[in-house]
C-alpha cells in the first residue's frame, strides 16, 4: 500500500514538473516572438492565456488541477512584484520631493476609478455584486480578490477584470498615452501603474527605469489607498445608487 502511495506521489510530482516546464516554454516562446517582432500586441502573457485555455478545454483537463500543479509559478509573483521596487529605490530622492503631489493625484485617481466603475455598472447592468467586483479592477490580484470577498463581490469576476486591466494597459497604455501627447516618463509610469498594476508596470519597466519607478510607486500607493477607502466608498455609493 505504501509503495502504491509513493508511486502516485512520484507521478504527481512528475506531472507537476512537466506542466510547469510546458508553461514556461510556452511563455518564453511567445516572449521570444515579441522580442523578435517588436510588436507590443504580441504580449507573451496574453498569448499564453489564449493558448492555454483552449488546450485545457480540448484535453478536458480541469483548471483547478492545472492551477494546483503550477502553483509554484504563481508563488513567484510575490518576489517578482518585490523586484519592481528596485527602480523605485533608484528614484527615491526625486520622489521624496514630490510625495504630496503624487499622493494626492493617485488618491484622486483611485476614487474616480471606483466611483465611475461602480456607477456605470449599476446603470448598465444593475447588479451590485458585479459593480463591486469591477470597481476593484485596478489593483493587484491578491488585494483585489480579498477586498471583493470582504465587500460581497464576485472574486472570479474581480480576478478576470484585473487580468484584463493589466493586459490592456500593457498592450495599449503606452501607445494611447503617446497618442494624447502624454510623453513624460513620470506621467506614463504613474498612469500605467495606477490602472494596470503589476503587469502594466512590468511592461513599461522595459522602456526605462524611470517608467518602472513611477509605475511601481503608483501600484503600491493605489493598492494601499484602495484598501483603505473602497469599503467606505462602495458603501456610500450603494446607499446612493441602489
Amino acid at each position: 500500500m505504501s509503495q502504491l502511495i509513493n508511486n502516485i506521489d512520484a507521478l504527481t510530482l512528475i506531472s507537476n514538473i512537466v506542466l510547469m516546464l510546458a508553461t514556461i516554454v510556452l511563455y518564453q516562446s511567445f516572449a521570444y516572438i515579441q522580442n523578435k517582432s517588436q510588436l507590443i500586441w504580441l504580449n507573451p502573457m496574453l498569448l499564453s492565456i489564449v493558448a492555454i485555455i483552449p488546450l485545457l478545454l480540448f484535453f478536458e483537463f480541469p483548471f483547478e488541477e492545472y492551477y494546483h500543479s503550477t502553483q509554484f509559478l504563481s508563488n513567484l509573483l510575490e518576489p517578482a512584484v518585490v523586484a519592481l521596487g528596485f527602480p523605485l529605490y533608484q528614484h527615491l530622492n526625486s520622489i521624496k520631493h514630490q510625495w504630496k503631489a503624487l499622493g494626492s493625484i493617485l488618491a484622486l485617481g483611485v476614487i474616480l476609478v471606483i466611483v465611475i466603475s461602480f456607477t456605470l455598472t449599476i446603470v448598465f447592468i444593475t447588479i451590485p455584486k458585479i459593480a463591486v467586483s469591477l470597481s476593484l479592477k485596478s489593483i493587484t490580484t491578491p488585494i483585489g480578490i480579498a477586498l471583493s470577498q470582504q465587500l460581497n463581490g464576485d472574486d472570479s469576476i474581480t480576478a478576470f477584470a484585473i487580468i484584463l486591466a493589466g493586459v490592456f494597459g500593457a498592450l495599449l497604455g503606452p501607445s494611447w498615452l503617446n497618442l494624447i501627447k502624454v510623453k513624460s516618463a513620470k506621467a506614463q509610469g504613474l498612469a500605467i501603474g495606477a490602472a494596470s498594476h503589476a503587469l502594466g508596470t512590468a511592461t513599461i519597466s522595459k522602456i526605462s527605469y524611470e517608467h518602472g519607478a513611477y509605475g511601481s510607486l503608483a501600484l503600491i500607493i493605489c493598492a494601499l489607498i484602495t484598501s483603505l477607502v473602497s469599503p467606505l466608498l462602495i458603501s456610500i455609493l450603494s446607499i446612493w445608487l441602489l
